[in-house]
């Protein structure tokens, strides 16, 4: 069992319990609808009722957890419609940010993108350690984002991180995600700041599918749909929005600097 001790400044004790909170709730210690009941929890954390409240707030704040009248808080249910939404707001802000900023990635950061990757091979059966080491993968360019476009980031991801932890299960998944890092991390190697944008845009769509058709197959895309037409990208759906894996999909502008790629979820096609 983890123990948070209480500390002479109050700060430091809050955002310990956030760290410790947060992450039994994204690895699913404490499952979707779960009570957070502030007695149980200030007894096993040894703190005052003060910073604790104040770190559920925080929690509540970011999504994981929601309060009910005359029920208390609860961890906040995985939302399939959630995670497409968050995806599709990733698809827009991400994939050009770090088109913008590629230059601004040191051969210290290449390297230890390269180092995420392999991790990412070596722990490819064990769900947890894969997850960490992707995700380590793509913070290190979150540290060239603006603070904004970071912060909203890393929001998104927590997210995300939390549903990859049931969808991670797959099998096929690990390797899908380091085909495309792959060739992601050789793009911002050779500062190919077009490529890379394609390549992240790739697999954040491929991610998305997967995740939320792993969970229903039936599931009717909408904001996903609308982030892709703003990004001038072609998937095939029927007109309610299903989506039927593997999709075929494609960029309108004709740009080839796409490497031949197919997943699980997707194959890519040349434009019309």
């Amino acid at each position: 069992m983890t123990s948070v001790t209480a500390r002479t400044r109050s700060g430091t004790t809050v955002d310990e319990l956030c760290t410790v909170l947060r992450d039994r709730i994204i690895t699913g210690t404490y499952p979707p609808g779960q009570r957070m009941s502030q007695e149980q929890l200030a007894a096993e954390f040894n703190v005052s009722r003060t910073p604790l409240r104040e770190a559920l707030q925080r929690l509540e704040a970011d999504g994981l957890l929601v309060a009910t009248a005359n029920r208390g808080m609860h961890v906040a249910p995985i939302v399939n419609s959630e995670t497409e939404q968050n995806y599709a707001l990733r698809i827009l802000v991400e994939p050009p940010t770090l088109a913008a900023v590629i230059d601004d990635l040191t051969d210290d950061d290449v390297a230890e993108m390269r180092v995420a990757l392999d991790d990412m091979q070596a722990h490819r059966a064990h769900n947890r350690r894969f997850q960490q080491a992707h995700q380590r993968f793509h913070d290190v360019a979150l540290t060239r984002y603006p603070q904004t476009f970071a912060d909203l980031t890393r929001s998104l991801h927590t997210m995300i991180y939390r549903h990859q932890s049931v969808y991670l299960s797959h099998q096929r998944t690990p390797e899908d995600f380091i085909h495309s890092d792959r060739h992601f991390l050789a793009a911002i190697e050779a500062r190919n700041a077009p490529s890379a944008r394609r390549i992240m845009e790739f697999h954040l769509i491929d991610a998305a599918l997967g995740l939320v058709l792993d969970a229903d197959p039936d599931h009717e895309f909408d904001s996903l749909l609308v982030a892709l037409r703003g990004r001038e990208i072609v998937i095939e759906h029927d007109d309610a929005g299903r989506i039927n894996r593997p999709a075929p999909i494609y960029w309108l502008d004709h740009d080839p600097i796409l490497p031949e790629v197919a997943t699980s979820n997707l194959i890519l096609r040349p434009a019309p």
